[in-house]
């Protein structure tokens, strides 16, 4: 009995030690959640990661890419069949203006020259004949020896020997420039770009021989869509990248093809080139030509996200980030950044950077002393008005992540 009243006494005591442990630690661990939902996560802002609404003053223009080819250039090519000789030039040599470059083995041509000068002879002979056997028959016909039909054969003979003479001589002058055509010539001066044939080698009517090219007129042949070709005009100014050159060249618009490429509908625009060393036809090009300015409310491209299926910004409103939907217009590129005129946004206000990434609408957001700092008024001149974005500091801390506690 001692002993069962003992277990008893031992289960009392675990109750009460189980009941007042309950009692001690429930109240503590039910605060534990509402603590947890109480802490918000908030986004710290620095000055590089925001942009600011502000009336810009944007460039229009038309984007072009395309080669630069010379201006004057000439294929040399063969005028008659032979074997090339004489061909010394190669790339990169310098020619004149009717410099001769090689020639056409003249032996054929040579040969058919003097058999066109003695067929001339012999056809100037037929003439003299002619010409005596007409005068004799016209005496004869005067005296009543012979009838007028045979002054008539006489003349038609020799009417048929000077025309004879006269072909000949025409077969004359085909054979001299014949002779003359085997001599390759340059029809322009400039510098030599491809070499297409080699000496000994026979060549047919019209093989490429050499190609010459001046590099001191060089244009740019860019092709433009139909609605980029409607805002180009002759004289307007670009501004040209060409890889391997050290800077920016300018060129102008000088033609524009009035008629369209079949299939792709593209037109073609010329733009010469200011002369600069180093620039050597092939090489690429692009740039963008200037066409108009406009006033509107801008933005930073990047700030532009279509992660959705309308185009919208990352907008700061009472320290919560807000999404809105905008229509985006003209592009320009300024000072390195590329800048996008946007309807549907107040003037002033602070739109997150693409770099940031996209951030859940509603999400607190704090910004650093930088970022919270009250921008420069725009200036009215493009050229001087500093960049009235907040995010101009370069060496500003990133955006991070802090939990608000109470």
């Amino acid at each position: 009995m001692k002993r069962k009243a003992l277990w008893w006494a031992v289960l009392a005591v675990a109750l009460l030690a189980g009941l007042w442990g309950w009692q001690r630690y429930t109240p503590k661990q039910a605060k534990a959640p509402a603590a947890v939902q109480r802490a918000e996560p908030v986004v710290e802002l620095a000055a590089a990661d925001l942009a600011r609404v502000q009336a810009r003053e944007l460039l229009q223009s038309v984007p072009l890419s395309g080669s630069l080819r010379a201006v004057n250039a000439a294929m040399v090519r063969v005028r008659v069949p032979g074997e090339l000789q004489g061909l010394t030039v190669r790339e990169g040599d310098s020619v004149r203006a009717g410099q001769e470059l090689a020639h056409i083995d003249p032996t054929e041509s040579r040969a058919r020259l003097q058999q066109a000068r003695e067929q001339a002879d012999a056809a100037r002979a037929q003439i003299d004949l002619a010409q005596r056997q007409f005068d004799n028959n016209r005496a004869l016909v005067d005296q009543g020896f012979i009838s007028r039909t045979a002054l008539e054969a006489s003349q038609s003979n020799l009417a048929a020997a000077h025309a004879n003479h006269k072909a000949v001589l025409a077969a004359l002058e085909l054979a001299r420039k014949s002779l003359d055509d085997s001599v390759l010539r340059a029809p322009i001066a400039g510098v030599v770009s491809q070499r297409l044939a080699q000496p000994g080698e026979r060549l047919p009517i019209d093989a490429r021989v050499v190609e010459i090219v001046d590099p001191r007129q060089l244009e740019l042949e860019a092709t433009l869509t139909a609605a980029d070709s409607v805002r180009l005009r002759v004289g307007q100014t670009a501004v040209l990248d060409v890889e391997g050159a050290p800077g920016r060249i300018t060129a102008r618009v000088t033609r524009i093809n009035p008629s369209a490429q079949a299939g792709s509908r593209s037109v073609v625009a010329y733009l010469s080139v200011q002369a600069q060393a180093g620039l050597r036809q092939g090489l690429f090009a692009q740039g963008q030509v200037e066409t108009g300015r406009v006033q509107a409310l801008a933005v930073p491209l990047s700030a532009v996200r279509n992660d959705k299926p309308s185009a919208y910004v990352q907008l700061i409103e009472a320290e919560r980030i807000v999404h809105r939907a905008v229509q985006t217009g003209v592009r320009s590129a300024d000072e390195g950044d590329t800048l996008v005129a946007v309807e549907g946004l107040p003037a002033g206000a602070l739109v997150l950077r693409g770099h940031v990434g996209a951030l859940r609408e509603g999400t607190r957001v704090k910004l650093s002393a930088e970022a919270s700092a009250p921008a420069q008024a725009p200036s009215s001149s493009p050229a001087a008005s500093p960049r009235a974005l907040p995010g101009a500091a370069a060496a500003a801390v990133p955006a991070r992540t802090v939990t608000a506690k109470d």
